[in-house]
């Protein structure tokens, strides 16, 4: 079941379903969803000196992005072609029996912003500001502005709550994050695995 507006509003109330900070409730809370806003940290990817990107080794991931801080009011210009990440303004706590969905408002889809590439949910049991796979698909720059409405929250009720929530005792990597991260596939078990196998310390 989706959560309808009363539904979203009562969660909200009783404080199992966290989204903060809400500025003016009765226009971020839509019919069926939760609208929420751009931060003001992004990473910028960087394509000079670096032949790829090996997924598994850190140091090359860091090295490919650079954060830049946009103060509210200012823009962030998003060119044709470019890929960054963002976050939200809110910082959310998904309950143990909820699962959400990260939507693109339609108003910037009809721009060709994508919201997200490919990572849409967010697991119950999660906590933290939600990263934003943002790129521009048309063939004009658009101007961004940390505190406009970009996304959109769904929740879905689940038929029971999850045994397994994300979170510490999961190992996920994301767990509490405050800003834009960039990606950990590194620490995913099979990569760590290799590394040991192979006695590098990567």
């Amino acid at each position: 079941m989706i959560l309808s507006d009363a539904d979203i509003l009562e969660r909200l109330g009783d404080g199992d379903l966290v989204v903060e900070p809400i500025d003016d409730v009765d226009m971020q809370v839509q019919p069926a969803s939760i609208d929420l806003r751009l931060g003001s940290e992004f990473l910028e990817f960087q394509r000079t000196n670096i032949s790829c990107i090996h997924p598994n080794r850190e140091d090359e991931v860091s090295k490919y992005v650079t954060e830049t801080y946009v103060e509210e009011g200012e823009e962030f210009i998003l060119h044709p072609g470019d890929f960054v990440l963002g976050t939200t303004k809110e910082r959310v706590e998904i309950p143990d029996d909820l699962l959400a969905t990260v939507e693109g408002r339609s108003s910037l889809g009809r721009l060709a912003i994508v919201i997200h590439a490919t990572a849409g949910i967010v697991d119950p049991g999660y906590n933290g500001q939600i990263t934003l796979e943002l790129s521009n698909l048309g063939t004009a720059p658009v101007a961004l502005t940390p505190g406009m409405r970009v996304s959109q929250l769904v929740f879905t009720e689940l038929k029971r709550p999850a045994d397994r929530p994300y979170g510490s005792d999961r190992g996920s990597k994301y767990q509490n994050q405050a800003g834009p991260q960039a990606s950990r596939i590194g620490d995913d078990p099979e990569f760590v695995a290799a590394r040991e196998r192979d006695g590098d310390d990567r």
